[in-house]
């Protein structure tokens, strides 16, 4: 079956820490009795292998035994966040959900009978298999929501090699792959689910503090919060031996300040898409953003400076746009990367580099040097068309106290004429007191 291997980790470690929710404790013999109550419950309710369960939840006891018992079940489990309620609607529709099973933050579990019947081409192959599916919603490059297609077991066999046990936090979303990722590693090594309440730098950094977490799996947007908040000086963090980071590209001037207040955290750059999983990664050092990236069951390739990807864990396919694998199976990442030997740097997106009269523009170069001036919390570099020289550069800037825009806007001007191209020099300046980041702690650039 398919989380056999699982069973048999937990049945080994019945009276470790398995997860810690609202204060309270929850083994690994607790988790092996409520797999065991969720299969029941579903095979009472009448859903079947092959069935589409939506699963609107954060992360808690019941939505982790009851994500496993679906998987053993062998049901296509759609997991949604709270982060997409204005899009619930839509992603049901698109997954076909034929079950809506809502936790809510009392833990307590509703099941709802949707009139959808699940019924493509992924799912019937699903189906024939006999083997547990997995749909993410990824917006992709274009801004267009895709259903990302997997299958379980083939997310689930690189979990089989065992690694480190640890106490981690689960920052990442329920819904997003490196939240899904987050779950099967720590469960896989008889480690320590820590979950929080809420994703803000003092109840974070509190969480670490009070359950010795080990691990924290975040984003560079959140790493930048934690030293705009100063959380790290509320609350000891001496447990942390790793922080990975991913999901968009890390600010040089970020990292280097990081690693100078923490020198012996170990700050791991991680990648990984909805559309491939996660990769194995190994950062040059804590203080680089050179890494290498692949493992066992990944190949990768470089094709005019854009990352390609091939993947035993890959997607089946989109269930609502066209299928983006060339004929020998590789995934055009869209992401451009910089080589040194076995190491790669990513650079940005294709999709957003800003072309200014024929010169390449990525957007991370002109923020890191922006975010090095004083007064700065959050920068946003982005092209804007003309008609002269085809884009020009335009950036948003959000300052950590009052100060005159004209005195300001002279100031960024000198100092990225003193350490840039002059084609690099944004044209348009704005101040603004909005936060550049969604619900996902990642960057927007629109």
């Amino acid at each position: 079956m398919s989380i056999d291997f699982l069973i048999e980790i937990f049945d080994k470690n019945k009276h470790k820490d398995a997860i810690i929710w609202g204060d309270k404790v929850y083994t690994y013999k607790w988790l092996i009795k409520n797999i065991d109550y969720w299969q029941k419950t579903i095979k009472s309710e009448g859903i079947k292998k092959g069935t589409a369960v939506v699963l609107e939840a954060d992360f808690s006891p019941n939505s982790i035994a009851l994500f496993l018992a679906l998987i053993e079940c062998g049901c296509i489990i759609i997991p949604l966040a709270d982060s997409v309620r204005l899009n619930k609607d839509e992603f049901i529709g698109i997954a076909q959900g034929e079950v809506s099973i809502r936790i809510n933050k009392k833990d307590k579990i509703e099941i709802i009978k949707l009139s959808n019947s699940a019924n493509n081409e992924f799912y019937n192959k699903l189906k024939k298999l006999c083997h547990p599916g997995l749909i993410l919603f990824s917006s992709g490059s274009t801004g267009k929501n895709k259903a990302v297609v997997h299958d379980l077991v083939k997310i689930l066999e690189k979990f089989k090699t065992p690694r480190n046990s640890l106490r981690a936090i689960t920052f990442l979303l329920y819904d997003h792959i490196g939240g899904i990722n987050t779950i099967f590693y720590i469960l896989s090594n008889a480690g320590c689910i820590v979950t929080v309440k809420e994703r803000t730098p003092d109840t974070v950094l509190e969480t670490v503090e009070k359950y010795q977490v080990e691990l924290l799996p975040t984003s560079p947007t959140f790493i930048n919060l934690i030293l705009l908040s100063e959380a790290y000086k509320r609350h000891n963090i001496d447990s942390l031996k790793t922080i990975s980071y991913g999901t968009e590209p890390m600010l040089e001037s970020t990292l280097k300040r990081f690693h100078k207040l923490f020198p012996d955290i170990h700050l791991q750059q991680t990648y990984g898409l909805s559309e491939v999983g996660i990769l194995r990664s190994k950062s040059e050092n804590s203080n680089s953003l050179w890494m290498k990236i692949g493992g066992e069951g990944f190949q990768t390739r470089i094709v005019d400076g854009i990352l390609h990807i091939k993947a035993e864990s890959s997607m089946l396919g989109y269930l609502n746009s066209p299928n983006p694998f060339t004929k020998d199976g590789w995934f055009n990442t869209g992401d451009s990367v910089e080589v040194k030997g076995e190491y790669i740097k990513i650079l940005g997106r294709k999709s957003e580099i800003i072309n200014v009269g024929g010169e390449k523009v990525y957007p991370v170069e002109i923020e890191n040097v922006i975010q090095k001036m004083s007064n700065i919390a959050e920068v946003t570099v982005y092209g804007e068309k003309n008609l002269i020289t085809g884009n020009i550069v335009c950036v948003k800037v959000k300052l950590l106290s009052y100060e005159d825009i004209k005195k300001f806007t002279i100031r960024l001007r000198k100092h990225c004429y003193k350490n840039l191209e002059r084609f690099k020099v944004p044209t348009k300046i704005f101040i603004t007191d909005k936060e550049q980041y969604n619900e996902r702690f990642k960057k927007l650039r629109k």
